[in-house]
């Protein structure tokens, strides 16, 4: 949890001072978001192409 906070940008004392349902709405995923699927990535992966050309 401390490692998930520390990445979200919550400082360690903002951490320890967190109630149960404020954690869950840091971490929680959006209603409604789902995870990125293979065709996204290969879309995003010809935009965004790296500069040694792969």
């Amino acid at each position: 949890m401390l490692r998930t906070g520390a990445a979200l940008g919550v400082q360690p004392e903002a951490f320890w001072r967190l109630s149960l349902a404020e954690w869950r709405m840091l971490t929680e995923a959006a209603p409604g978001t789902t995870p990125m699927g293979r065709g996204e990535l290969e879309r995003l992966m010809a935009v965004w192409q790296d500069g040694d050309g792969t």
